[in-house]
């Protein structure tokens, strides 16, 4: 599935209303009965108490249903705000739930259209008839972008972006668990190449071995003690065939594999280290094995290592000293069994008698890690009289288990080219999180923007009121008058003196004026303007009125209108 699916995905969890959980239904009450005070309280102030209840009812219930029906609620609050003002908070939070609720821009927009309309259709209904149409159309304008549009494109934005946050983490860990699943592929693949190596070398040659030793055995010309060496050399090849049995079923199968019938499967931990030594004096050796300390249980991967420590060690003792004595000595201490295996000086003529050793090179390298995964440590170096040491140090209990493949030995880092089916490189979640906000840091980072957003709008919209205002003030001057400047005109007076004391008139605030007062006399034409002073009522405008015929003025009149 590709980010776009998943995007889509992710955004169907805004479709209808989200579980409810005990503390969602909490808040929402909480919030519910907050809305319902603070209304209430409001309504009090303008109206009765039966109003003022109704209308805190009305508003707790919508707010309850915001999340359900995101947009008949918003059209609901948008139609109450004109009639009871203390509605407001209201429209402000379902705008705030339909922008996140609603699905699709072209919804969202219809619904938040179809608000502003409904908002607009019943402001002039309860205003009618309206003295100023202009001016209510502008403010209207103005407050329902910032109680409405403003919140509603805030959480819009939030939401989409936590819908993406979301849609990239479930991307993110889709690709992680391809990864892992291709990488398991790959090592299962190169445990049975190694498997099928190994089987092809090594099971040839030692079953060579275990043949001829096996034959040479039986051969009569050889002596007891020559027949006691084969015989520990046939032993050897058989106990090493086992082991490479039971390593080949681990890679292979990821479990070790079941023992042959009537075969002995090797001892590898420290109850096989006497084993080792007796097999090591058997075959010529002088090895001392030593013990101290009350013995004590290693962990599984402790006590196979102690094994393969002294495994080791006595193989490049054979290697490297032939004919050095050789002492192996096992302390159980009261923090950590020690392991310590040190040969006597080297013999340069046995070991130039003996020709060239073969050795990998990496089995001390191999001590230090097996050693370290185990939570202990291995020391290995020459001794002051010239000799040998390889000392290991384990933990009694289980230490941590480690990464099975280190970063720098992963074949895939290695290859120039990905496995087929990888799905390409990996998001950087860290990165996602540092640019998208996916820690509870950069949420906060991330609301803090869309809070910036929203307020970047708001002060927007009081810079368009500032000028709204301005260009008001521009407008009463052209229409109102000091009721000192009304005292001062006398009827009679021609028009053209009269029109020089008087403003043009032409302006929105005096638009809807005429008509509304005494009837004119007949014939003439009359100037409403508004008074520079104050009605008695919130509810009434005073205005002068200047009717003119034949070039003078015949009449004056000064009475109040309903705004």
């Amino acid at each position: 599935m590709d980010v776009s699916s998943r995007v889509r995905s992710g955004w169907r969890l805004l479709k209808g209303p989200e579980p409810w959980s005990r503390r969602r239904i909490t808040g929402e009450v909480a919030l519910a009965l907050a809305l319902a005070l603070v209304v209430g309280g409001i309504g009090l102030l303008n109206g009765g108490p039966w109003r003022a209840g109704a209308v805190a009812a009305g508003v707790a219930v919508l707010s309850l249903l915001r999340r359900s029906l995101p947009a008949s609620v918003l059209l609901a609050a948008a139609a109450l705000t004109m009639p009871a003002g203390e509605t407001a908070p209201l429209l402000l939070i379902a705008a705030w739930s339909a922008g996140r609720h609603i699905i699709g821009a072209t919804r969202a927009l219809a619904a938040f259209t179809g608000a502003f309309l409904l908002y607009l259709v019943v402001g002039v209904a309860v205003l009618w008839p309206i003295a100023q149409p202009v001016l209510v159309a502008i403010f209207g304008t103005l407050f329902f972008l910032a109680a409405a549009v403003v919140p509603g494109l805030t959480s819009r934005y939030w939401s989409q972006r936590r819908t993406l946050l979301r849609a990239m983490q479930e991307h993110n860990a889709q690709l992680l668990r391809e990864r892992a699943m291709v990488a398991g592929q790959a090592r299962l693949r190169e445990r049975q190449r190694i498997a099928q190596d190994m089987h092809d070398s090594l099971g040839h040659q030692l079953a060579l071995i275990s043949v001829h030793t096996g034959a040479l055995e039986v051969d009569p010309e050889l002596t007891g003690r020559q027949r006691e060496a084969v015989g520990v050399l046939r032993q050897a090849s058989v106990s090493a065939m086992h082991e490479l049995r039971e390593v080949v079923g681990i890679l292979r199968d990821g479990i070790e594999a079941p023992t042959a019938p009537g075969a002995q499967p090797a001892s590898r931990g420290t109850a096989g280290i006497e084993a080792l030594v007796a097999a090591a004096r058997a075959a010529g050796n002088t090895v001392e094995l030593r013990g101290s300390g009350e013995p004590r249980p290693l962990a599984a991967a402790g006590d196979h290592a102690a094994y393969r420590i002294v495994q080791e060690a006595l193989t490049n003792a054979y290697k490297h000293a032939p004919g050095a004595p050789i002492t192996v000595e096992l302390r159980y201490e009261p923090d950590s069994f020690v392991i310590e295996v040190v040969n006597g000086v080297v013999d340069r003529a046995a070991v130039e008698q003996g020709g060239e050793v073969v050795s990998g090179g990496q089995g001390l390298t191999g001590l230090h890690e097996r050693a370290r995964l185990v939570g202990g440590m291995v020391h290995t170096g020459p001794t002051d009289d010239g000799g040998f040491r390889v000392a290991g140090v384990l933990p009694y209990g289980a230490a941590d288990a480690a990464t099975f493949v280190a970063a720098g030995d992963d074949f895939r880092q290695q290859s120039a080219s990905l496995p087929l089916g990888d799905g390409g490189p990996v998001v950087d979640w860290n990165i996602a999180e540092r640019e998208l906000g996916m820690s509870g840091r950069n949420k906060a980072g991330g609301v803090a923007l869309g809070c910036g957003i929203a307020v970047g709008a708001v002060v927007l919209l009081v810079i368009a009121a500032v000028v709204g205002l301005f260009l008001l003030a521009g407008s009463a001057e052209k229409g109102m008058i000091d009721p000192s400047e009304y005292d001062k005109i006398q009827v009679g007076t021609s028009e053209a003196q009269v029109r020089e004391q008087l403003p043009s008139g032409d302006t929105v605030l005096t638009s809807g004026l005429a008509g509304k007062g005494p009837a004119e006399p007949e014939g003439s034409r009359c100037t409403v303007l508004m008074s520079s002073e104050t009605g008695e009522g919130i509810k009434t405008e005073p205005v002068f009125r200047f009717c003119f015929k034949d070039g003078k003025l015949i009449e004056k009149k000064s009475y109040d209108v309903e705004r």
